[in-house]
């Protein structure tokens, strides 16, 4: 867990801020309990939310990442999910690290855009 949040926030990379504001906003946009995206290793980066349907399930972290592969990102550079969750879930983490190796950081922050911790994929 990272200390004091302010300094955390004011040490980001403009790349990582901008990753979590564009989770933050597909949240927000498509009423979703977890907004996400992913940065891959050209720049690009991958915005979903929470899909919920009967017959599929998937994070949005999940989710941005099957966006990623299926636009054919070959590694992450970053990943951020924006969640009332304490802790990014294991299968995030999980898809994070298949596609963009270990080390890969998931950055986490909470419904108001704040970095609560940064995990390693």
């Amino acid at each position: 867990m990272l200390g004091d949040m302010s300094d955390a926030a004011s040490e980001l990379d403009p790349e990582d801020k901008k990753i979590i504001t564009l989770a933050r906003s597909a949240r927000a946009r498509n009423g979703v309990p977890e907004g996400a995206a992913v940065r891959d290793e050209t720049g690009r980066t991958y915005v979903a939310g929470t899909v919920a349907l009967e017959s599929l399930r998937l994070s949005a972290l999940q989710t941005a990442v099957a966006m990623a592969v299926a636009s054919g990102a070959k590694s992450l550079e970053a990943a951020a999910v924006v969640t009332a969750a304490e802790a990014p879930a294991e299968a995030d983490v999980a898809a994070v690290r298949d596609l963009g190796g270990a080390g890969t950081p998931v950055l986490l922050a909470g419904p108001d855009g704040v970095l609560r911790t940064t995990a390693t994929a």
